[in-house]
This record gives structure tokens, sequence and C-alpha cells, in this order.
């Protein structure tokens, strides 16, 4: 790594290096980044922790402790307030199920909690949100999507952006498309990281060499779909030289 740093220069050296890590040192090293750099920017922390399952939460947090030296509860306590802060202190400490197995019956009652605590109530109560966004499985927060609109006719994600705001909203806005299609999701980030006058370069490393290894190939296809052009098109045009070339060589032909 010392000696990549000494070779290489930036955008190219920083997406090198992110590279070099294994999966969940590197999400420990964008949350850690993310939360502590001196233009303080969260978005990366919270798209990291609100799109991984427990699973990988679990080795991102071993990970964070061995190579920062504090845990990452610890400096989400520190760097973050409010809401956002019990949401993502919530989401790495709660246990959840990672199977497709649910209960329809409970994921019924959350939809209508979530109704209490939000549309039908003057004000939000946030820690409803919390509570079932952080210890519920994917697959019963699909359903409770699914029901939730069902029964009130609002799709929950409009719900999210009525009733909550800045990073909280993000997270909670970050965990519903990535229990509905991930792919999609992450191909709606990286059109924002090329989108009008400049490129969003930390964006752009961030998500295509922290995908590649996972679904970066459903990615691209979600790409095309949506903005009619095929993402190697949008990565050639926005950026140059060996930067260029090494993340056209992570998203393949």
């Amino acid at each position: 790594m010392k000696r990549l740093a000494s070779e290489l220069t930036g955008d190219f050296e920083r997406a090198v290096l992110l590279w070099m890590q294994n999966p969940a040192e590197r999400d420990a090293t964008l949350i850690r980044n993310s939360l502590t750099k001196d233009s303080f920017n969260p978005r990366p922390a919270n798209e990291v922790i609100c799109s991984r399952t427990p699973s990988m939460i679990q080795s991102i947090k071993q990970y964070y402790y061995s190579k920062f030296g504090a845990t990452l509860e610890q400096d989400i306590g520190r760097y973050t307030t409010g809401d956002h802060q019990k949401l993502l202190l919530a989401l790495v400490t709660t246990p959840r199920y990672e199977g497709p197995e649910f209960d329809r019956m409970a994921a019924d009652e959350d939809a209508k909690a979530l109704y209490k605590a939000g549309e039908r109530k003057i004000g939000t109560d946030e820690n409803t949100f919390i509570r079932i966004f952080s210890g519920r499985s994917s697959a019963h927060l699909a359903y409770v999507s699914f029901a939730y609109a069902n029964m009130y006719g609002t799709p929950l994600k409009k719900v999210v952006k009525g009733e909550t705001s800045g990073n909280f909203q993000q997270c909670l806005s970050t965990i519903l498309q990535c229990i509905e299609n991930p792919a999609a999701f992450f191909a709606k980030e990286l059109h924002k990281s090329m989108k009008g006058v400049g490129t969003n370069d930390s964006a752009l490393i961030r998500l295509i060499v922290s995908r590649a290894e996972i679904d970066l190939q459903y990615i691209k296809a979600e790409y095309v779909k949506k903005y009619k052009k095929p993402l190697q098109d949008a990565v050639h045009s926005e950026t140059s030289g060996n930067y260029k070339k090494f993340l056209l060589a992570l998203l393949g032909p």
C-alpha cells in the first residue's frame, strides 16, 4: 500500500488504494473518512451502513476497531446527532434476521404503526420509524412497504420524504430503496455522481470500487435501462488517463 501510494497520484491513487482493501476494511475506511474528515460529509457513511447486511456490518465493525482504535459506535456517537445518530447506532447494534421468511401479521402491524407514527399524527414519532427500520429483516421491510401502500394508498418512500428530513431521511430512503432494488439505487447514485458540470469523483470511486465484487453487473443493467446509455460510456466521458482505464477495467465489458 505504501509503495502504491508513493507511485500513484490523484483520483487514480485513491481508487487503487481503496480497491486494494478487502470489502469489510474498505467499508470501514469509507465510513471513517466520511465521519472524521474536516469537510464533514456523512452521506458515504449513511450509504454504507444502510445498504449492507447485518453480517457485513459485523465484519465492518471488527475491521473498524482494529484499524482505527475506536469502535464504530463510538465514532457514530461522536460525529452524528439526533435521530440520524439513533438510527445509525440501532443499525450497527441490532441483530437482524437475513433470511427470506417473515411474519405477515407482524409486518401488517408494523405498517399500521408507521401510519400512526407519521401520516396520522401531527408531527412524527421518529422512534417508531427507527425501531422498525433498524430491527426488521429486509424481507420483512419489503412486505411492510407493500402492505403500507395497499392499506393507505401512499408509497412508504413518499411518506418518509414527507415526514422526515436531512440525514435521517436519507438513511430511511436508502434502506427502502435497497430492500426493493439495490442495483437501481446504486445506478441512480452513479448517475448523480456524473450529472451536471463536473464529476463527484469521490462518489464515483466509492460506488464502483465497493460494488465491483458484489452486484456491478446488475447495476450496469439498471443503468442502461434507466438512462439509455451504458455506464461504461458515462464513465468514459467523465474521467481521463489511468484513472479512467482503472474504473473501466473494474466495470468490465
